[in-house]
């Protein structure tokens, strides 16, 4: 382990720390964010990356709800924490599984980036300029469903690596146009390629999409009261909320689910989805409330399940409800 809490002259104060990332040119982007915060924080810290390459990475050439999701891309960091090698791991919120495995707490969330759906093109600067037959790229079941359902003369294909790949792949011609995380693109400073924001109605994005989430063992709280000061409320309630939505209904690769929320002043409101792949079926839901702690935000997204559920959402999802569920 790279630091217990008795190894430093104040155990308040972390002596060294170890960062778990994947080596993508926006992972590294979110863990030297995370470094750097913990650096201001404890000035005498020293705060390391430790870079990984995770399966998810690795497998290109198939959707990842084929080859087992965006579990993937933590399960590696978790085997560096398990074995000591790293103290934390850093995630795009929405990679991290709605139930987290058993001795690993999602410790922190931290403030949320934009998070819209970005439309990317070099010639088209709307989805509705595009052209009849025209290659949309995304590796999104929800933004596939949403796509097929309003624009059915286009062609939507899989768009699968890191960032820097996906854009490879649009500006060498093989797709028109591309949708991505807004967040990803605003933390590399590639906003200026973003042509459209995608508003909320109707392209709803991923639970947690746009936060950083910061995993680390159950067994070491000290390290999460470390990272308290890096905690956002706003985005913790909101996330909190959307990810008891998508937990509700087996949220995953293989499930076109959106759950967004906003919380501001003690009010939430949450947006969600549950849609066929082609668009032909959707069931929606919105809820607002009063919200003031997690346990209320998580209440609402249970509201949100349960409506859609009602729906019939049910018979959208390839494997039916959670069997806690059915």
């Amino acid at each position: 382990m790279s630091q217990t809490p008795n190894s430093s002259a104040n155990p308040s104060i972390p002596a060294r720390l170890v960062i778990a990332s994947r080596e993508s040119r926006l992972a590294m982007w979110q863990a030297e964010h995370v470094r750097d915060c913990l650096k201001r924080l404890y000035p005498a810290c020293d705060v390391q990356i430790l870079g990984m390459t995770t399966r998810g990475d690795q497998i290109l050439d198939r959707a990842l709800s084929k080859v087992g999701g965006k579990g993937l891309f933590v399960k590696e960091l978790e085997a560096a924490l398990e074995d000591g090698r790293a103290d934390l791991a850093v995630h795009s919120l929405k990679d991290v599984p709605m139930v987290m495995p058993e001795g690993f707490d999602l410790s922190c969330v931290m403030a949320r980036e934009d998070a819209h759906d970005a439309f990317v093109s070099n010639d088209f600067a709307s989805l509705e300029e595009l052209p009849k037959g025209a290659v949309v790229g995304t590796s999104s079941l929800r933004r596939e469903a949403v796509l097929r359902a309003r624009f059915p003369h286009l062609e939507v294909q899989p768009l699968r690596g890191n960032l820097d790949t996906r854009m490879g792949k649009l500006d060498r011609g093989e797709y028109q146009a591309i949708i991505l995380a807004a967040a990803g693109l605003k933390r590399l400073g590639l906003e200026a390629r973003i042509k459209a924001l995608l508003p909320f109605d109707p392209y709803t994005p991923a639970a947690g999409q746009g936060a950083l989430g910061i995993e680390t063992l159950s067994s070491h709280p000290h390290i999460q009261q470390w990272l308290a000061p890096l905690m956002d409320l706003p985005t913790l309630l909101a996330v909190s909320a959307e990810r008891m939505v998508s937990r509700q209904l087996g949220g995953s690769c293989e499930v076109p689910l959106a759950a967004h929320a906003v919380w501001d002043q003690n009010r939430m409101q949450i947006r969600s989805f549950v849609a066929s792949v082609d668009g032909n079926a959707i069931c929606l839901a919105n809820a607002e409330g009063s919200v003031v702690d997690v346990a209320q935000a998580e209440a609402l997204g249970l509201l949100v399940a349960k409506e859609l559920i009602d729906q019939g959402a049910a018979a959208l999802l390839p494997n039916g409800l959670p069997q806690s569920l059915s």
